[in-house]
């Protein structure tokens, strides 16, 4: 016999009868797994599995099993020796047996071979946990358990059915079709925020109206605030400059004012827009009933909230929220209204830099405005060494055509 042997042990838990405490039965065989790697290997010491049943449990009780060797097996010292001891309530000896600790696991697989005590062992958490619902859940548990498995097998079935549909579109488009369908669907989803487009137009001024951006009555409400703008003087400028209290499209339009009064209080009257525009587009969630201070007219102060926010519920009441939609129609509209003021030619990254935008996606509304973009350099005083984007307004109007930096779409998992 060796010297050492490797044993796992499994009993059931019960309780035994008075005349069956000296009739426990051991079983000692060799298991077969074992059987083959002894058969390779003369040297390895024999496995065995070393059962203790008692006679008298007949009931279907919860089982244990623990083992002596293998990965969990427990870290014993191996200069002690472990004794159990037995006390005869009659004589008042004691019989003491060697005896080796086990660490027991519940077998909740039910098999009585120990390959299903390696099935469970591989099993993850969450199988395990289903097992014990299933053996020792309530009903409540069963069925959510029942209800989530039934859940996984039909999204499988939902995944199996798109990918198939997905894989014959394709086959019967192409993917370059497939491709000029998406970009033309971006086209529409840009244009749908872009101001009303009149493409038989003649001249410049007339492709996106003066009148589509501010009504009469909007442009007649922006004389007084805008009056403190058409009067400036070079000492105020100095001083908002350095507050920066505009963006910096307004306050370095604000040195080029027309000496004329009429054109000079038109200006004025588009700068304060703009500049309105692009502190509207920098807030989130709008709480104040008056978002932009009590010196912005109130049918200013309507537009913005009906025109350039959208509704939204939250926490039991309707908030107006500037989306990335809404973003992306007041960047729209800046740059329309940029046109107009610099006569259809604007510098796109100074209006970027002030809107808080990718590069890349103001140009895709510059582009779906139809305007030409190249390359110039800087304004003076402006980040001199930054190469620019100048956007232009010409006739006639270019083809519509998708944005060029086409991001890439997350693949459904």
């Amino acid at each position: 016999m060796a010297d050492s042997f490797l044993r796992s042990q499994r009993f059931q838990r019960s309780r035994m009868s008075q005349g069956s405490q000296r009739s426990l039965l051991f079983g000692c065989h060799l298991m077969s797994s074992c059987r083959a790697e002894a058969g390779k290997d003369p040297h390895s010491p024999l496995f065995k599995e070393f059962s203790v049943v008692s006679q008298v449990s007949e009931t279907e009780r919860l089982c244990y099993v623990g083992q002596n060797f293998g990965n969990e097996v427990l870290k014993c010292n191996s200069l002690c020796r472990y004794f159990i001891g037995v006390l005869d309530k009659n004589s008042g000896q004691m019989e003491v047996y060697n005896a080796e600790i086990f660490n027991m696991q519940p077998l909740l697989s039910g098999g009585r071979c120990w390959e299903s005590q390696l099935d469970y062992q591989t099993k993850s958490y969450r199988e395990k946990m289903d097992l014990c619902i299933e053996a020792f859940g309530t009903s409540k548990q069963k069925r959510a358990l029942s209800s989530r498995r039934m859940n996984a097998v039909g999204s499988d079935i939902v995944n199996t059915a798109v990918a198939k549909a997905a894989a014959n579109v394709i086959d019967a488009k192409g993917v370059t079709a497939l491709m000029q369908d998406m970009a033309q669907d971006d086209v529409q989803n840009i244009s749908a925020f872009l101001p009303p487009c009149h493409e038989d137009a003649d001249r410049p001024e007339h492709v996106y109206k003066f009148e589509d951006i501010l009504s009469p009555a909007e442009y007649e409400a922006l004389r007084v605030p805008a009056a403190a703008l058409a009067s400036v003087t070079a000492e105020e400028m100095a001083k908002r400059a350095e507050e920066r209290s505009h963006c910096s499209f307004v306050l370095e339009e604000l040195k080029f004012l027309p000496t004329d009064e009429r054109s000079r209080d038109h200006k004025a009257r588009c700068l304060w827009f703009l500049d309105t525009l692009v502190k509207f587009s920098q807030l989130k969630v709008i709480k104040k009933k008056h978002p932009m201070g009590p010196e912005c007219p109130h049918i200013i102060s309507r537009k913005l909230m009906k025109n350039f926010s959208s509704l939204t519920y939250n926490n039991g009441s309707i908030q107006n929220l500037i989306s990335a939609s809404m973003r992306a129609k007041i960047t729209a509209y800046v740059i329309t209204l940029a046109l107009h003021i610099n006569n259809f030619q604007t510098d796109l990254t100074v209006l970027q830099n002030d809107l808080k935008l990718p590069e890349s996606r103001i140009l895709d509304i510059a582009k779906a405005l139809r305007l030409r973009v190249t390359k110039t350099k800087g304004v003076p005083g402006l980040d001199d060494d930054q190469s620019h984007r100048l956007g232009t307004l010409s006739l006639p109007l270019p083809t519509q055509k998708a944005p060029e930096g086409q991001r890439k779409r997350k693949k459904m998992s």
